[in-house]
């Protein structure tokens, strides 16, 4: 048996033991990974890999299509809905790059929350402590790469769902350039701000799993010398009541940063963040492009769907068509400005979460606490996503709870990012 087969069949005994209280997963392909594991092992004994993923275990969130099966997205109503005809693009793009398709992660419904809640399926533990959100929506794909079941895992992010995740269970998840990485076969939460991005172990297995997905040559990450780094710090409302671990813990980054050479700067976007609040004070963007992808059932059916998914969804569709067209114009104009107002800076650097993961059971039962800490977690990581930025959240080394620090860069200017982002990596493990 070759390493990848035997790795692959370490984690589907994992699986099998727990069967009967399965949540990470939705489903699993055992017998197309088999055989995708041993071509990649073929492959190595030959000599004649197919690049830096070729036999990685990769789990999928479970709104990317794959042939022959509906496309649920966390859901109960899509369930019986047509077959996929063929896979998601970026599925076939991993697969012919050799990666091991394991499974589909489980997610909030129609990936609408930061949190990772699922009543459908049940809700994934956090991987440092199971009576803890996994954050969401991407919420087993993060618990996947972290407890170790996936060595890459790829979700989407239209308000954080791939780095809020990565953030509470402790791993790497980047956010690509809306558009960068097609969305062809992703069944969607909202065509303007929706990408699709990995979770992984380091940034280097994020770069090579977002390079193949965008169709790029996946190649190792060039050195950024963080000697002259200028890190911009947007203090302000994106600092307000955030957990001290989390502030002691951004703050001590900050300085071995600083430390290591990088010049640490207050960069003011108050007034580009309260431009912004004021566009989309009627309903978010989300809710409102949301409401029309899900016109068909979010009412009629609403009594199959997640109360909490349900009413916020419906609650978009409320928007007059001139509001929304004036709310994405505003957003236009708003994004050009920040990509103005980030020149001076190399990076711009705030915590991801600005709280650590909190316990499911009482979101589960408090509607009103689940909406208010939703909102919280999703306030850092949806800049990037309202701004048309890339993004990237590191987990913070020896942490009694897992703790991101995000790093933030303008539109197309992914490679650089993660290049940074490396060199931070590196630097905060030392």
């Amino acid at each position: 048996m070759g390493i990848v087969r035997e790795r692959l069949e370490g984690i589907l005994a994992r699986l099998a033991a727990r069967a009967d209280d399965e949540r990470v997963f939705l489903r699993v392909y055992a017998e197309t990974a088999r055989a995708a594991a041993d071509a990649a092992d073929a492959r190595s004994q030959a000599g004649v890999p197919l690049g830096p993923i070729d036999g990685a275990i990769v789990s999928i969130k479970d709104l990317f299509d794959v042939a022959g099966e509906a496309t649920a997205a966390g859901s109960r109503i899509l369930r019986d809905a047509p077959p996929a005809r063929q896979d998601a693009e970026v599925v076939r793009r991993l697969r012919q790059a050799g990666a091991v398709i394991l499974g589909k992660t489980n997610m909030v419904e129609f990936a609408f929350s930061g949190l990772g809640l699922n009543p459908h399926y049940g809700t994934p533990g956090n991987a440092a402590d199971p009576a803890g959100i996994p954050g969401g929506s991407s919420s087993g794909a993060g618990v996947s790469v972290a407890e170790g079941t996936s060595t890459i895992s790829i979700g989407s992010d239209t308000g954080g769902s791939v780095r809020i995740p990565a953030t509470l269970n402790g791993v790497v998840g980047f956010k690509p350039t809306a558009r960068r990485v097609p969305i062809k076969g992703v069944f969607p939460l909202s065509l303007s701000l929706d990408s699709v991005g990995p979770l992984a172990r380091s940034v280097q297995d994020c770069a090579f799993a977002d390079a193949v997905m965008a169709g790029e040559e996946p190649a190792v990450l060039a050195p950024f010398p963080l000697s002259g780094l200028r890190i911009g710090v947007p203090r302000g409302r994106l600092f307000a009541e955030t957990e001290p671990l989390v502030t002691e813990a951004f703050e001590a980054s900050l300085g071995r940063l600083s430390k290591a050479g990088a010049t640490i700067l207050d960069h003011d976007i108050e007034d580009l963040l309260e431009g912004m609040a004021r566009a989309t004070s009627l309903a978010s963007i989300a809710s409102v492009e949301a409401s029309e992808i899900h016109a068909d059932w979010i009412v009629a059916r609403a009594d199959r769907i997640d109360p909490r998914v349900q009413v916020g969804i419906a609650r978009g569709g409320t928007i007059p068509a001139p509001a929304y067209l004036r709310m994405m114009r505003q957003r236009r104009a708003l994004a050009a400005a920040m990509d103005e107002r980030l020149k001076p800076v190399d990076v711009m650097v705030m915590p991801a979460t600005a709280i650590s993961a909190p316990l499911i059971a009482p979101l589960a039962l408090d509607p009103e606490l689940y909406s208010r800490t939703d909102l919280l977690i999703l306030r850092n990581t949806r800049v990037a996503n309202l701004f048309d930025l890339t993004s990237i959240s590191l987990p913070l080394p020896d942490m009694p709870s897992p703790i991101g620090l995000m790093l933030t860069g303008r539109n197309g200017q992914d490679r650089r990012l993660l290049e940074i982002a490396s060199s931070v990596e590196r630097e905060l493990a030392r």
